[in-house]
């Protein structure tokens, strides 16, 4: 999974031309879970950002830990691009080895994938010629396609036959990126 991740955002960073900012979310990287994205023109006012979040962890006190959300995003500037009040619309998707947070107190946890469609809000403000700091939260609806197995064995404790589903409505992303922008 780590290798898809760097050949993700090296063929992004590649491809990508003008006005294009490699970023990092210093929150979730003091978090341990890293948030690294690019966002790139593509309109008077519109942008494309790319970004993905992973966190590594096999497990926490034994509990699983490991999920990988990856997001495409359209988003309109109000007032020019990478200045000021944005907007984003996005679907993106999850992989995930996890405990869910109300199952906390047990010994079952979930492995499965996901999609979301949800929205972002942010502000951007320039700090240096190259450098700028991108404020924003966002959230939607998650959609997920799991199956449940106990930590102490392994084995499956659900009564579905393929794969349970569940859906929720969660704030699932937020932060201040560090972005710097590319020649």
């Amino acid at each position: 999974m780590k290798k898809l991740f760097v050949a993700s955002f090296l063929f992004f960073s590649v491809l990508s031309q003008s006005q294009t900012y490699v970023k990092v979310n210093a929150v979730s990287t003091l978090l341990t879970v890293p948030n690294v994205g690019i966002e790139t023109s593509i309109g008077k006012k519109s942008t494309f950002q790319f970004d993905i979040t992973a966190s590594f962890w096999k497990s926490i006190n034994g509990k699983p830990a490991q999920f990988y959300i990856f997001i495409p995003e359209y988003r309109y500037h109000f007032r020019e691009k990478y200045n000021g009040f944005y907007v984003g619309a996005h679907v993106g998707g999850t992989l995930y080895n996890f405990q869910k947070w109300n199952y906390l107190n047990t010994d079952n946890y979930e492995k499965g994938v996901g999609y979301m469609v949800g929205a972002t809000v942010g502000y951007q403000k320039k700090i240096k010629e190259r450098f700028l700091l991108d404020f924003f939260i966002g959230g939607g609806n998650h959609q997920g396609f799991y199956k449940g197995y106990l930590i102490s064995t392994n084995e499956r404790v659900d009564s579905a036959k393929k794969y349970n589903k569940s859906g929720e409505w969660l704030p699932y992303r937020g932060g201040i990126m560090i972005s710097y922008q590319l020649d």
